[in-house]
Formats: structure tokens, C-alpha cells, sequence
């Protein structure tokens, strides 16, 4: 650990906004606090005990372990325990709006050729298909080079968290693309549709 880092205890309490998988595995959980929104990667043990409940959308408590460094994004969150709670004061909390991606929110697309073979072009057409009809046009489609992943294609990573993807079909990527930029509910819409 370097002189910049320090540890200390984790305790979250807010609503699950989803889970980043990775090999059919949770691998990290999206939480929604009143500080905002957090990824804490999951321990090993805690990926395969799960609780059914937790579900996108329960409130849930996390406790764990959190590395703090000098820089505010290289702040890491490591739970080490997650379960249902009972939501408290943080019920405040804007639990109904996620904020929308940010300037910085890309898909990046492997474009050689084992990927393409692989599905690749179907996946595009859906990324830009799913994109169109959640209307995130913020969120920008980018072709790459070789992911160094070949015989695992079509690969994609979803920036700015880094989140790598393999094997992708075109049917999966509607609920890809709802995990990492979940639907956003604007009142005023519903207000407009209701009078």
C-alpha cells in the first residue's frame, strides 16, 4: 500500500441500482446513497451468497472495507457484507432519479475481425438501437482495436467504469445497456401525460 493510500471501515445504506457481471458472476453492485452514486466490487465469498431480495431497486446495507486515496476517483469500496435493510432517514435520497451519464459515457466496440465474425455488426445495430430508444444520445458508440480477447468476441467495455463484456449477443444488450445507464423517470413527463 503506498504513503497516499489509507483503509477504513465501509458501511453504505441506500438502493441497489444493479450488479456488473462478469461471467455470468456479480462481480461489483451499483449503490445509490445520498452522497451519490457508488460501485463496490463484491468479495468472493459475497458473490455466491447473495440474497434473491436484493434485487435493483431493494435497500440494502453494505459493510466492508474502503480505500481512500489522495484522488477522490481512486477511492475503491470492497463489501464484505451486503443485506436487506430498513430505509432511514436517508429515504430523503433522490431514490427515483439517476443521474444521466456522464460527458465521458462511451461504448467501446471491438471492430477487428474475429469480433465481427463473432456477431459483432448485430451487436453494433443493437447498441445503436437500444441507445435511440432510451434516447442517450450522450452516450457515444466508439470502434476499437484488437481487445486482446479474440476467441471471446464480440467483446465491448462500457467507459468510464471499465466494465468488459464477452462474448455479447445482440440480445443481450438491451439489458446491458439498462444495467449501466438505468431509465430515468422525469415528472414533469408524467405530469404532462397525466393532464
Amino acid at each position: 500500500m503506498s504513503k497516499t493510500e489509507r483503509r477504513s471501515t465501509l458501511s453504505l445504506e441506500g438502493r441497489c441500482l444493479g450488479f456488473v457481471f462478469k461471467e455470468g458472476t456479480p462481480k461489483c453492485l451499483r449503490l445509490l446513497t445520498a452522497d451519490g452514486e457508488h460501485v463496490v466490487k463484491l468479495a468472493k465469498e459475497v458473490r455466491f451468497s447473495l440474497d434473491q431480495a436484493i434485487v435493483p431497486g431493494a435497500w440494502i446495507q453494505v459493510l466492508g472495507k474502503k480505500k481512500l486515496s489522495h484522488k477522490p476517483e481512486q477511492t475503491t469500496f470492497k463489501a464484505y457484507r451486503v443485506s436487506l435493510a430498513t430505509p432511514g432517514k436517508l429515504e430523503e435520497t433522490p431514490s427515483v432519479t439517476v443521474p444521466r451519464p456522464t460527458a465521458s459515457a462511451k461504448i467501446l466496440v471491438c471492430q477487428k475481425s474475429d469480433c465481427m465474425k463473432r456477431g459483432g455488426k448485430a451487436v453494433c445495430h443493437a447498441l445503436e438501437a437500444a441507445l435511440s430508444d432510451r434516447e442517450l444520445s450522450d452516450v457515444k458508440i466508439q470502434g476499437t482495436g484488437c481487445m486482446k480477447h479474440c476467441k471471446a468476441g464480440p467483446n465491448i467495455v462500457f467507459m468510464p467504469d471499465k466494465t468488459r463484456y464477452s462474448r455479447v449477443s445482440a440480445e443481450d444488450i438491451g439489458a446491458l445497456v439498462d444495467e449501466h445507464f438505468p431509465r430515468i423517470s422525469h415528472p414533469e413527463a408524467s405530469a404532462a401525460n397525466n393532464g
